[in-house]
């Protein structure tokens, strides 16, 4: 069966895409849409979340970074109660508590969300652009329309004060 991964950032931007019914891959298409849409509507997910998601068949693995264990178990959960889930691997890491990360995370939406050339992304039901951020190293996640916002995001979270590394694994995704 194929796998698919998919970023909850980037899920946002697709939520009005439809799978095709014709392809054999029906059941696994449709759990990959109830995986999506169950993810996406966590009370809990924010911009310093980053859940991703690969399905296998029937079992669903669960990865990323949450700044919350009780959105781990959210998460896993609300995927296991899924019509045709037969497992759930919930392999989400739980970032630790930090004071310093939390300022550093706050400092970084601050001059990511902040730029009049970024700010467009802070106003969708999931910012498409996540911050996480683990012993003041910060990754960035999501999906940018072009490579000129991805660098600019890079440059803004490398300004802050405290940060020792950004990696930007940001996707580009001309429809935004």
């Amino acid at each position: 069966m194929t796998k698919t991964m998919i970023s909850l950032g980037l899920m946002a931007l697709f939520c009005g895409f439809a799978f095709g019914a014709s392809n054999g891959k029906e059941p696994a298409n449709r759990i990959q849409r109830e995986v999506r849409h169950e993810l996406l509507s966590l009370s809990r997910y924010g911009v310093f979340d980053n859940i991703a998601y690969r399905v296998d068949g029937t079992q669903v693995t669960l990865m990323g970074q949450v700044t919350q264990p009780v959105l781990k178990d959210d998460a896993g959960t609300a995927v296991k109660g899924i019509e045709g889930v037969t497992r759930v691997n919930n392999d989400i890491e739980v970032l630790p508590l930090s004071d310093m990360d939390w300022g550093i995370r706050k400092a970084v939406y601050r001059a990511i969300y902040g730029d009049p050339g970024l700010s467009r992304y802070a106003y969708q039901a999931v910012p498409s652009i996540h911050i996480i951020v683990k012993h003041g190293n910060v990754t960035l996640e999501g999906a940018v329309a072009n490579q000129m916002d991805s660098s600019l995001a890079n440059t803004r979270a490398n300004a802050v004060p405290g940060v020792f590394s950004v990696t930007n694994h940001l996707q580009l995704d001309s429809g935004l």
